[in-house]
């Protein structure tokens, strides 16, 4: 080392040699525990902020999570729109109705939901809208149970350009193929002749009437091309027998007539009841694009309202282009006012492979909130490499345990057990058909009777299911006491549990056990975040 002479370092050799080299020893430093952890401080990732629903705890930091698009949009996240993934029974179902419920306490805050799921001969959200005192919306082709709407395709409220852009998505569903330029002007002759008719006669337009301008077209339509009014005809005819479906076929009885009145849009909650419609047939598909622009041509205002678009197996949706397309404007359009899309879908790998494939992409893009819940090793691999997650979220999701699920909210990844409420238990889980008797499923099954019989014939054909019922359960012997089976000498009666949940109305007093959520998440002074401090909890004030 320059600056070192050479007797320096012969004399630090020679000591070197005599002595052995010397290291630099630090004495041990003795303390406690308690001391120590100032030394070694806890690290956890930031949270989404205290203000918005109470989903749950962070498992690895053991923190309250929030979340809330509405009051996340712009800084934290680009787009409110929100992607729930996960095999069944692990949670879905639970999280969004918790979501919703704990929503609607907010006073502007509006939902829509799409639900195609049945349970008992009524919608999965059949209980939460009884809950609330909500009827919900319910379509049933040649409305078998006598309580079904119609929702019309050519309703004013609509625009016009919006009417033949329908009237082409349902054709396009339901051939699975776009639609041609000759059977595209046929069906635009036939919509306009149908409009000019409504106008002079003062009447709202109906699909049958399309259907009849499709069979007779006019001469003007034929002149307009240079064709014969056959050519017109044949170009029209595929589409008329298509629309001829919703009018006196499988799907009639939903669409071709003016729209239900009295369905009421100004509700906090509206449940549109489609368990009736068969979830795999071509049906499901054209009453989502329906029922979409629809809510986009009469639901979403100006008005401030935050509302939410909820899409029970949303599939039917990000699978099929052409509704997907009509879907994609919908997000696009209703960011502006407020809206925030939740889709729910089982697997990814149903729709990124499928022909909607660039249109689902683009849906997904915009969906900067993924809930993802348990799935096998190879759909959570598909699914971390489309979404981008981390590979440590990745490794994990196939272990994942029921209510626990790998949340990404733009980025910021964490893994949230879901909490329920015991006020909640009874309205948002949907397996009472394997934990039900079968005393209780006859009960509801007489209840849904009574509702669809006539009048004055209720009370007995109940009466009658019930008397039945409790004839066949006493000719059954008597069950077995079951044992734990754990080993020889082991065994231990196990008590019949008889406690049954009993669904009551929503009520303030719903508050407390959400206030001891927040208690237990951000200590016992932590103020509810549903509502502002000394404000009453009035669900359905504005």
């Amino acid at each position: 080392m320059a600056g070192r002479s050479i007797m320096d370092s012969l004399t630090e050799g020679f000591a070197a040699l005599v002595f052995g080299k010397v290291e630099t020893a630090r004495p041990p430093v003795r303390t406690s525990s308690s001391q120590a952890q100032a030394v070694y401080l806890p690290t956890a990732a930031p949270g989404l902020g205290d203000s918005g629903v109470i989903i749950g705890r962070e498992v690895y930091s053991g923190k309250g999570y929030v979340y809330d698009p509405f009051q996340l949009y712009g800084q934290q996240l680009p787009a409110p729109h929100w992607l729930v993934l996960g095999e069944s029974g692990n949670g879905k179902s639970a999280l969004e109705k918790t979501y919703v419920l704990r929503q609607l306490r907010f006073k502007d805050r509006q939902v829509v939901v799409l639900d195609a799921q049945g349970e008992d001969g009524v919608g999965e959200w059949h209980l939460i809208a009884q809950s609330l005192g909500v009827t919900p919306v319910r379509l049933d082709p040649h409305g078998v149970h006598g309580d079904s709407i119609c929702l019309n395709p050519l309703d004013p409220a609509i625009a016009t350009t919006g009417q033949l852009a329908l009237l082409r998505t349902i054709v396009e569903v339901a051939q699975g193929r776009p639609l041609d330029e000759r059977a595209g002007y046929a069906l635009k002759a036939a919509h306009l002749r149908v409009g000019d008719a409504a106008l002079k006669y003062g009447r709202q337009p109906i699909l049958s009437d399309v259907v009849e301008a499709l069979r007779t077209p006019l001469n003007s339509a034929a002149e307009d091309m240079n064709v014969t009014i056959e050519d017109v005809q044949a170009w029209g005819l595929d589409v008329a027998l298509v629309l001829d479906r919703l009018v006196d076929g499988d799907l009639a009885g939903m669409f071709d007539g003016p729209t239900t009145q009295g369905i009421d849009l100004d509700s906090p909650l509206i449940v549109f009841d489609l368990s009736a419609i068969d979830r795999n047939s071509i049906g499901m598909p054209i009453l989502m694009a329906i029922v979409g622009v629809w809510l986009e041509h009469t639901w979403l205002r100006p008005d401030r309202v935050k509302r939410i678009l909820l899409v029970e197996e949303a599939w039917h949706i990000i699978n099929s282009p052409f509704v997907a397309q009509l879907f994609q404007r919908l997000l696009k359009f209703g960011r502006r006012l407020g809206l925030s899309f939740v889709a729910v879908v089982h697997h990814l790998s149903d729709v990124v492979d499928g022909a909607a494939a660039r249109e689902a992409a683009a849906i997904l893009k915009m969906a900067s909130t993924r809930t993802v819940y348990m799935q096998k090793a190879d759909e959570a691999r598909t699914t971390g490499k489309v979404l981008g997650l981390p590979r440590w979220a990745v490794e994990i999701i196939p272990s994942l345990t029921p209510g626990i699920a790998v949340w990404d909210v733009n980025g910021d990844v964490q893994v949230v057990k879901h909490i329920v409420t015991e006020h909640e238990r009874p309205l948002v889980f949907t397996d009472r058909a394997m934990t039900e008797t079968s005393a209780e499923a006859a009960a509801i099954l007489a209840s849904a009777t009574a509702a669809a019989l006539p009048a004055g014939t209720a009370e007995e054909e109940a009466a009658a299911l019930e008397a039945a019922e409790a004839e066949r359960l006493a000719a059954l012997p008597a069950p077995a006491t079951p044992v734990r089976a754990i080993a020889a000498g082991n065994q231990h009666p196990l008590p019949r549990r008889e406690e049954r949940w009993e669904v009551q109305p929503i009520t303030d007093d719903g508050d407390d056990e959400l206030t001891a959520i927040a208690g237990t998440l951000f200590g016992k002074k932590a103020e509810l975040p549903y509502h502002t401090a000394g404000e009453p909890p009035e669900v359905w004030d504005r």
